[in-house]
């Protein structure tokens, strides 16, 4: 089987610094599974380039592999600090780990966890109509469940 932090070291010699790895899987039948992305969103080209690198580092008459690169989907949940700073000052949906699920823009993303800003109407005690309420959460990386980008055809 090939050793997932030699392919990890292999996809890092490819990334520029607008570049990150977000998942690296390496099965026991060594189908390797390679997820990166970019604070300027991935190319074809750019997926290519690190496919041919990990490839060509491996002889396949030695240990034969199956090998995929890509970003991301837009419905996968976040997995790393990254992506959250890469989709700041746009819309996610959070669920934390005690089930509170959360919709709105995110504000920062921190070391520590990312701040959620929310709003909706909601019935305020001595008044007739619904006000417009918006709140800040701050939440921990380790309260988050999952989180993933809202998609907007807007």
């Amino acid at each position: 089987m090939i050793a997932k932090e030699i392919i990890e070291k292999l996809v890092k010699e490819k990334l520029d610094e607008r570049m990150f790895i977000v998942d690296i899987s390496v099965s026991s039948t060594n189908v390797i599974h390679i997820f990166v992305d970019s604070y300027d969103g991935m190319t074809i080209e750019q997926c290519i380039a690190i496919s041919r690198h990990v490839e060509h580092s491996f002889d396949r008459e030695e240990e034969d592999f199956a090998l995929e690169v890509s970003s991301p989907g837009l419905t996968e949940s976040f997995k790393v600090k990254e992506q959250y700073v890469k989709y700041t000052g746009k819309a996610i949906k959070i669920v934390t780990s005690d089930d509170q699920k959360l919709e709105g823009l995110l504000k920062s993303a921190s070391d520590s966890g990312v701040v959620l800003e929310t709003s909706g109407k909601e019935k305020v005690e001595g008044q007739k109509k619904k006000q417009l309420i918006v709140k800040e959460y701050n939440i921990n990386y380790d309260d988050i469940k999952s989180a993933k980008a809202v998609i907007s055809f807007k």
